[in-house]
């Protein structure tokens, strides 16, 4: 497993974000995240950074070893800039926390993107598969692969009585979250998102924004995950994502018709051709405005009010806007406007 370059990846979008599968039209991706600690060494947050550092040793190893379907990479996030690190969080490869962490830490990835594995975050071991569409049950086998794996060269902390041992008590047990990223523009717009939050309510599960835990939805983008795993099997948790979606997407597939209607068809379709214009000819656009024209466009997409893009270009530019993302494409760190002026350049080539 090498350094990575991260100017391989920053022109395109990884797999998840191709679209294709299962319902497409509203389902982004799929996530599997297992938490694991080794054995012996305290949990990353009462861990001292000599502890920290002999557990970044002692997993280079066997990372270096996983059998992944794509060349795998290493960054040390201790030694990255701001740039690259916030790049990786743009692309769902780390989390905020491990962006913002002190000490030696690190990522280690397929260059499909598919698979990542975050060293020290809140545990010594974050494995995560992402699947395109809704593939919860492929995005676990693959995260699950990689997880028997590792166990052949360290021993997870585990108890008979409670599972794995977690630094997070909601994560004890099988150490597993499961979510899908949803695209709800319509609910947005016919103001019933909070049927979005009421259906999740009393299922153990809950409702994040784009960027996971404690983030807003950007782009009619949102995370639908359970809350904990204690006193569930791994079957139970991907069980309750499954039968739960449904409800959801019915919601969505509901408002979407609505927007159809007569009465709000000639809106609708104002609307979307108007946010198209809008990005094939701005000369500035923040990341926000980006998003929320996007996702305009991108559900135009579906209904047949737009033609001529493809849906995964549209996925692609929910990533390639943010603001990392604009500047590692323009080779320099930029201020607000200049980097607002770099997104609107790159939104307009990627939909002319």
């Amino acid at each position: 497993m090498s350094t990575v370059e991260l100017t391989d990846l920053e022109h395109r979008g990884g797999e998840w974000l191709r679209g294709g599968g299962v319902h497409a039209d509203t389902v982004i991706s799929s996530r599997v995240r297992l938490a694991r600690n080794i054995e012996g060494y305290a949990f990353v947050p009462r861990a001292s950074e000599e502890v920290r550092q002999s557990i970044v040793d002692r997993l280079k190893e066997p990372l270096a070893q996983l059998q992944l379907q794509a060349k795998g990479f290493y960054v040390d996030i201790d030694s990255a800039d701001d740039l690259d690190s916030g790049f990786l969080v743009e692309r769902h490869l780390i989390s905020r926390e491990l962006q913002n962490g002190s000490g030696p830490r690190g990522v280690a990835f397929g260059s499909d993107e598919v698979i990542a594995i975050m060293v020290n975050e809140e545990d010594h071991l974050r494995i995560q598969a992402v699947k395109t569409s809704f593939a919860i049950r492929e995005a676990y086998e693959q995260a699950l692969r990689i997880d028997q794996q590792m166990e052949q060269h360290v021993p997870f902390a585990a108890s008979d009585r409670w599972g794995y041992l977690t630094s997070c008590p909601t994560n004890v047990g099988t150490g597993l979250r499961a979510s899908v990223m949803l695209h709800l523009p319509a609910l947005v717009q016919m103001k019933q998102v909070e049927k979005l939050f009421h259906a999740t309510k009393h299922t153990g599960l809950t409702v994040r924004g784009f960027y996971g835990e404690g983030t807003m939805a950007s782009g009619d983008l949102y995370q639908i995950s359970n809350q904990v795993t204690l006193g569930k099997d791994e079957n139970a948790i991907l069980e309750g994502l499954e039968k739960m979606l449904p409800a959801i997407l019915r919601y969505e597939s509901r408002c979407r018709d609505e927007l159809q209607a007569p009465r709000h068809r000639l809106k609708l379709e104002d609307r979307c051709h108007r946010a198209l214009a809008l990005l094939r000819s701005a000369r500035m656009l923040s990341s926000d405005e980006a998003m929320q024209q996007l996702s305009l466009v991108r559900l135009g997409l579906v209904l047949g009010v737009l033609g001529g893009i493809e849906l995964a270009r549209v996925n692609e530019l929910f990533a390639l806007v943010q603001p990392a993302h604009v500047q590692k494409l323009a080779e320099s760190a930029l201020e607000s406007s200049d980097r607002d002026a770099a997104r609107a350049a790159l939104v307009r080539r990627a939909l002319a």
